[in-house]
């Protein structure tokens, strides 16, 4: 039986591995969790209500740059906490091309980022609206 680092999240069943799909490169790990990091609410998670950034919290606020600057601070700090063996090189804000009024219903957030053992750069794109599903 194959063996992974972790499971693929969301978990689908996987015929190579097992009733999950797993994650068997380090990058793609590290990204996982910076996306798990950067979605999770504070207070979800059990035995640590610290950690999260909890990116759809942040919806409704005001399209200013001030709410930017909140998020990418909460971002590093968190990164900086539960991640501390990369570097966040870059965090860049998408408004909805043509109708900056689509912001408080949709946020997306690239993150460039190094794995310092690694030496590695990837990017990650985060999206999130208020579509409940």
């Amino acid at each position: 039986m194959a063996s992974g680092l972790a499971p693929r999240l969301p978990l689908v069943f996987d015929n190579v591995f097992g009733p999950y799909g797993l994650i068997t490169d380090y990058r793609e790990l590290v990204t996982q969790n910076l996306k798990m990091l950067i979605l999770t609410s504070p207070g979800e998670r059990m035995m640590d209500t610290q950690f999260g950034v909890g990116l759809k919290s942040y919806l409704f606020q005001p399209n200013t740059g001030e709410t930017y600057s909140e998020i990418e601070t909460n971002i590093r700090k968190q990164a900086k906490k539960y991640l501390p063996f990369i570097n966040l090189d870059r965090i860049e804000f998408t408004v909805p091309e043509g109708n900056p009024d689509l912001f408080p219903n949709n946020l997306s957030v690239s993150i460039l980022f190094t794995i310092v053992p690694l030496q590695s750069s990837a990017i990650l794109n985060v999206e999130v609206n208020n579509n409940i599903n």
